[in-house]
């Protein structure tokens, strides 16, 4: 409702035309002349410019003007409350990154430390367990840490088939590894990755989830659908020589199995074609930019 102090200025006037006492932004628009008949001297001269400060314009123009000066103040708050968001946004962000570089044994997202023991392997950049520690995980030994866990087996079809971790999942093709971020997650819950050796198949898919995790995740940084991953130091044959019992079957078929080399060559060229058609689509999708 228009607000009645544009009136109280002590004069006295009649009777306010119902078009007008009950103006509101939302009822149709009051002409000009309705309003300033019922208007004191007084509220005209708070209303108006003196004839020497005139801009010319009009009531409705006066009026038009004021909201379009309220919409633009309005603009500028939200604009202000955006940046002043986006700055705690990027402190926030600031301060993950500098806990990540300063103590490395927290998982990805910097949430909390890692649940489990890891040892120093041959990639770096990826949190390594022993094959006893992996045995201690499917024994329960960590149920009151952890939520759920998943074996990624790295390997070809034909290895995973002479022999494997039980509860093992093979996945060795990209397509299938993103299948894990379609599926539901929980809290505190890890993926251990593993080949033969844990050389080159396991962490290059440990990788690319992670990749693709943080894609995936990109404007809810540093948020993961799994920022507990570890790779299984030694891979299957380690695992295998230590804790037979707990494959199957109780056997380990390796990669340059004699029976297996037109296996081999198949494979290799399956997972290969993927990832040259990705490397394809990533280059048109530059290009288009």
């Amino acid at each position: 409702m228009l607000s009645r102090r544009l009136f109280d200025t002590g004069d006295e006037f009649n009777t306010i035309p119902a078009s007008v006492s009950s103006l509101s932004f939302d009822s149709p628009p009051v002409k000009a002349n309705d309003l300033m008949s019922v208007m004191t001297p007084n509220s005209k001269r708070n209303l108006f410019l003196d004839d020497a400060d005139d801009s010319g314009l009009g009531m409705e123009d006066h009026i038009t003007s004021s909201l379009q000066k309220f919409t633009k103040r309005q603009r500028e708050d939200d604009d202000n409350s955006r940046c002043s968001k986006r700055q705690k946004v990027c402190s926030d962000i600031k301060a993950v990154v500098t806990k990540l570089e300063e103590n490395d044994d927290f998982i990805a997202d910097g949430s909390r430390l890692h649940t489990l023991p890891t040892v120093t392997g041959k990639h770096a950049d990826l949190k390594s367990i022993t094959s006893q520690t992996l045995a201690d995980v499917i024994n329960g030994d960590y149920d009151d840490v952890i939520s759920n866990y998943k074996i990624i087996d790295c390997r070809y079809p034909y290895e995973f088939e002479g022999g494997h971790i039980k509860g093992a999942e093979n996945m060795y093709l990209h397509e299938t590894i993103l299948t894990l971020l379609r599926q539901p997650t929980k809290d505190k819950q890890i993926i251990i990755f593993h080949c033969e050796f844990s050389s080159e198949r396991g962490p290059k898919m440990l990788r690319f989830l992670r990749s693709k995790d943080r894609e995936l995740n990109k404007e809810n940084y540093p948020s993961l659908n799994f920022p507990e991953v570890y790779l299984l130091d030694g891979g299957y044959k380690s695992f295998f020589n230590e804790q037979p019992k707990r494959c199957d079957p109780v056997s380990y078929r390796p990669m340059l199995h004699s029976d297996h080399s037109e296996d081999l060559r198949h494979f290799r060229v399956k997972s290969k074609s993927w990832t040259f058609g990705e490397k394809r689509r990533f280059a048109r999708k530059v290009m288009r930019f």
